[in-house]
């Protein structure tokens, strides 16, 4: 997605995926991210760990931008139960590098906005604590409250017409619709 120019700051990271043997005769393996490295180096699918058939990789690290403009956002997701990273990933044509991290983000507006393509999958990674502070740190920097401001009604009467009484150029007292005739031609 595109953002417009303003403040925001900016950290690599690092996505952790798990490949674990599918649980169906459809699904041969089942793909999975479970975690996030701040403050990564570059990576391309280097094997981290293998527990028997299991396997973890450091798929990619992508940098994670955070935009004054979406603090609001970022509040909403640091107030959820377990603060998260949405990992935004596509599958791919090739067996050995099945998915492709395409981003990560802290906003979870912007992950249900990917979630709601059918291109996309979209995983919900839990945050660090040194990641949750990074965000709350800049989130209370840059969120200013909007005050609520209550709506007035004009003080227009809007009880005077009558609706519903069909054409105005006809008389008439029932609540029925006529068409206007034409003038017979001669």
């Amino acid at each position: 997605m595109a953002q417009a120019a303003g403040i925001h700051i900016e950290m690599p990271l690092g996505v952790v995926v798990r490949k674990t043997p599918g649980v169906t005769r459809w699904a041969r393996w089942s793909w999975r991210a479970v975690a996030v490295l701040p403050g990564a180096g570059p990576a391309d699918w280097a094997e981290l760990r293998r527990e028997g058939e299991a396997v973890e990789y450091h798929a990619a690290t992508l940098p994670l931008t955070l935009w004054a403009a979406d603090a609001e956002a970022y509040r909403i997701n640091l107030a959820d139960g377990v603060p998260s990273i949405y990992l935004v990933l596509r599958e791919t044509d090739q067996d050995d590098r099945p998915l492709d991290a395409v981003l990560v983000t802290a906003s979870p507006y912007e992950g249900q906005d990917y979630a709601d393509t059918a291109d996309d999958i979209v995983e919900k990674i839990p945050m660090t604590p040194g990641l949750v502070a990074w965000v709350r740190d800049f989130t209370l920097q840059h969120h200013h409250a909007e005050p609520f401001v209550k709506r007035r009604r004009d003080r227009k009467r809007v009880d005077l017409v009558e609706d519903g009484r069909g054409d105005a150029r006809i008389r008439q007292q029932a609540d029925v619709y006529r068409a206007p005739r034409r003038k017979a031609v001669q």
